[in-house]
């Protein structure tokens, strides 16, 4: 990536030499470029005058490596982009301590006074993090936010308007465009009061959402589900997690279960419930979803049972040791961004394998479509239909003995 400041290496992370999608796009480039000329509306940004540097929703760190030498904070929710930014920053030779690391569940900066966003996915996120780093602006910061036009709607723009203060954005280039806002206070005392108001309740801006699953929901019927900002159907059960608790084993007889991509950590709680002496592992790339997971568990097992779960951000499975698990339950994205991949579910794929015992299973539930069961049949031997309704497929694969090999 080319830049007002400097060229530099980007990868995504995990790093794979064959993946062709970047770790940057124009909307990175055009808001770098904008600081430093003013191009796409406002003058340039005094950056090395400016104060405190904040970059909210960077995608792969690209935003942060090419400021390190202003010391940004970063806010995250991938775990994914942190160890991207971690490498990128290395590898861009960046000093050690420069660039501040926080996540979405972190306390953010006491002051802050240029706030950088890139525009996330999901607009209960943006909501929810705009709502947090409000108090910590003040009328001089200077809030630029950047985006592709596909992802820059008027929802988005009344958000800003709405906890921030006046809202505009710049002329579209290369299919990128800026959005330029000018801090209130009185609108920012009034957005917070708004949300002290209506915290908890569903479509009210306060953040997390809880609800009860109803009787349909298999496994999971009766149940409480704590849902932070960003969580895939925060305000509902989605329907392939709902098909997937009236199909997966609960009666695990103790054993090592993990909730893959676990989200709100209500299929790893189901299996709790059911069985307590069953161990469990909630593992996620977002800090917003293994928070969730944690309170949805919290909020439906005995307390003198808590003990028995643990709760991982990071690389899928690439923590536990290989052969430690006896049960992976899995419901994989098949996107990135914006992006369509099967890149992530892969992997995810490929983990299980390494982290079950012999024997061990992998369940999977996803649209029939994604044709899974030919990726699971190449890496496990095996695949079958355990379920299946017009739209979804729950598919089973076991991790089978290693045969010795004959004399």
């Amino acid at each position: 990536m080319t830049t007002p400041f400097g060229s530099y290496e980007l990868t995504r992370f995990p790093a794979d030499p064959r993946d062709r999608l970047r770790a940057w796009d124009a909307a990175d480039e055009y808001l770098l470029r904008h600081l430093e000329s003013g191009t796409g509306g406002r003058g340039p940004v005094d950056l090395a005058g400016a104060g405190q540097i904040t970059v909210l929703g960077d995608r792969w760190g690209a935003l942060t490596t090419a400021l390190a030498a202003y010391r940004p904070t970063q806010i995250t929710d991938s775990a994914l982009t942190r160890a991207a930014t971690e490498a990128n920053l290395a590898r861009a030779g960046a000093t050690e301590g420069a660039v501040t690391l926080l996540t979405t569940q972190d306390a953010p900066p006491q002051r802050i006074d240029v706030l950088l966003v890139r525009v996330p996915k999901s607009l209960a996120l943006l909501e929810d993090q705009l709502q947090r780093l409000a108090p910590h602006v003040h009328a001089g910061t200077v809030v630029v936010g950047t985006g592709m036009v596909k992802e820059i709607h008027t929802s988005t723009l009344n958000l800003f308007e709405r906890i921030l203060g006046p809202t505009r954005t710049s002329l579209a280039e290369k299919k990128a465009r800026l959005i330029f806002c000018t801090p209130d206070p009185a609108v920012i005392a009034a957005a917070a009061a708004a949300v002290a108001a209506s915290a908890g309740a569903p479509g009210g801006g306060g953040w997390p959402l809880t609800y009860t699953l109803d009787r349909d929901a298999g496994s999971g019927a009766g149940l409480t589900a704590v849902n932070h900002a960003g969580i895939f159907c925060a305000d509902r059960l989605d329907v392939g997690t709902r098909f997937f608790l009236q199909s997966i084993p609960t009666n695990t007889d103790g054993a090592r279960v993990v909730d893959l991509g676990c989200g709100n950590g209500i299929v790893g709680t189901a299996v709790a419930v059911a069985d307590p002496d069953a161990e469990l592992v909630f593992a996620d790339e977002s800090y917003q979803a293994v928070a969730s997971a944690r309170a949805t568990y919290g909020a439906n097992v005995r307390h003198g049972r808590r003990d028995r779960a643990e709760f991982h951000v990071g690389d899928g499975l690439s923590m536990l040791p290989a052969g430690s698990v006896d049960l992976v339950l899995c419901n994989p994205p098949f996107h990135s961004h914006q992006a369509t991949t099967d890149a992530t579910a892969l992997r995810m794929f490929a983990q299980s394998r390494r982290a079950l015992r012999p024997g061990g299973e992998l369940w999977v539930v996803a649209n029939r479509h994604l044709g899974y069961h030919t990726h699971l049949r190449r890496l496990f031997g095996n695949s079958e239909v355990a379920a299946s309704e017009p739209r979804f497929v729950v598919l089973r694969a076991v991790k089978r003995e290693k045969r010795p090999r004959p004399m």
